[in-house]
């Protein structure tokens, strides 16, 4: 069977399991079973097991499952919500000070917690009820949320950049330097949206005064004391610390991004203890059961994707992908387009762990070849990756904003996230033609990266 013929089968065979409902890590496994027994020697099948195991072997894998119970405790307290209080409190005089509040909180917790669903239920739940309180359009409320969300993927500690990492065989700490400048930025161009479509909001709400006398909640004036804002930082520094230590720990050289996890996740637990009393078995258990559900869930595609990617490779699908794509000999900028469409693409279907596990060892190779560095596309990746989780037909973001806000229509939350989404490109553009905005940052803390040979 020629290899074009062999890629095919095994791509629409891949399709077919996908659309038939089975859970992704069933359908990856099967599909690499299937081929196995078919095109692979009949000992391949007594070496299943092995062969994930030894694809998993990694000791940065390790930190995936302790990042999760971090933000599992994080996410089971009241920290999202105190945070968000915070955040409200001290940009309360500013023009759109809540949704800006918003959007800082979730950046917030997104770093602790890394998780973007987490992110979205935990400031959320308090959020949006907050700002359509305050004359927020729900769109306008629910796009905020679900767009701040994805920062989870973005700034560390991210699990979709560990999982970068590990295929791309690259520093997992000088990626999640790199991931830090592009997550400011698009935290800052989350806020200066937010602030001019509170503008445009607030102005509407003015003219329909003016002609009718309804006053808008948006008119209202807000204002806190200073025993108000600083009453509400006992409950917030100790997580902000916590942020802080871990990425001491990391990058001070004090311990490995394994080691490092299980800090972050042992701090957790005794922060959530202190301040919120969080420390009895029946408070507890439910942190430990919903890491246990999430790192299984989570490891057994991680494991399901490498044995898929292991099968591509023995059986050279995607060696040949990879040099056919470099055979095309399109110029280094269309190539990368391409690619990053195809991630588009892949995003309207698949999770970020899917997508990466998948295609990495057929998109990293012609970039490496055309030139590009693989810590600078692992951060465009990871941000074109974030807008799959908020546009549909997918968009987890969109279904936990859905289900934390029942009464706002789906319709009214899509629209609401979609001028995010054009942000989110525009950052990946600015990116393109500033590579220092991902690359300056770890060079400046770990010094300039040897060229890759």
């Amino acid at each position: 069977m020629s290899m074009l013929l062999l890629g095919s089968l095994f791509g629409v065979v891949t399709l077919l399991f996908m659309f038939s409902g089975a859970p992704i890590a069933f359908a990856l496994g099967s599909v690499a079973v299937l081929f196995m027994y078919i095109f692979m020697p009949a000992s391949a099948l007594d070496t299943v097991t092995q062969n994930v195991y030894e694809e998993m072997a990694s000791i940065t894998l390790l930190s995936i499952p302790l990042f999760i119970l971090k933000g599992a405790a994080i996410g089971k307290s009241r920290a999202g919500q105190d945070l968000y209080a915070a955040m409200h409190v001290w940009m309360g005089r500013i023009p759109g000070g809540l949704g800006i509040a918003n959007v800082f909180a979730c950046a917030l917790f997104a770093a602790m917690a890394g998780s973007s669903p987490a992110t979205c239920s935990a400031i959320g739940s308090a959020g949006i009820p907050e700002m359509r309180k305050r004359g927020y359009s729900p769109g306008f409320a629910a796009g905020i949320i679900a767009a701040g969300g994805t920062l989870g993927i973005l700034l560390p500690p991210s699990i979709t950049m560990i999982l970068y990492a590990v295929a791309a065989e690259q520093s997992l700490g000088r990626l999640f330097l790199a991931g830090i400048v592009p997550g400011v930025l698009l935290v800052a161009l989350f806020a200066a949206y937010a602030a001019f479509r509170y503008r445009k909001e607030y102005h509407l709400a003015e003219a329909e005064f003016n002609r009718t006398g309804a006053a808008s909640a948006l008119l209202a004036n807000e204002t806190f004391t200073h025993r108000q804002k600083f009453e509400m930082l006992p409950r917030v520094v100790p997580f902000v610390l916590l942020l802080i230590g871990v990425m001491v720990a990391l990058y001070g050289g004090f311990a490995t991004p394994s080691e490092t996890a299980g800090l972050g996740a042992l701090l957790a637990l005794v922060l959530i203890a202190v301040v919120y009393g969080v420390w009895r078995p029946k408070d507890v258990a439910p942190i430990l059961s919903s890491t246990l559900k999430e790192s299984t869930m989570l490891m057994l595609i991680i494991g399901m994707s490498l044995l898929f990617s292991y099968v591509m490779s023995y059986l050279h699908i995607s060696q040949a992908a990879a040099e056919w794509i470099v055979g095309m000999q399109l110029s280094k900028w269309v190539l990368l387009a391409a690619i990053l469409f195809m991630v588009i693409v892949l995003g309207f279907f698949l999770p970020p762990v899917s997508i990466i596990l998948m295609t990495a060892p057929i998109i990293l190779p012609p970039l490496k070849a055309a030139g590009f560095d693989l810590i600078w596309f692992g951060v465009l990746m990871t941000i074109v990756m974030e807008t799959g989780l908020i546009h549909p037909p997918v968009g987890l973001n969109i279904f936990v904003i859905k289900n934390i806000a029942p009464d706002i229509a789906l319709n009214d939350i899509i629209w609401g996230v979609l001028p995010f989404v054009v942000l989110m490109l525009l950052a990946v553009l600015l990116i393109c033609i500033f590579p220092g905005i991902a690359t300056a940052f770890p060079d400046l803390v770990m010094g300039v990266a040897a060229p890759a040979r």
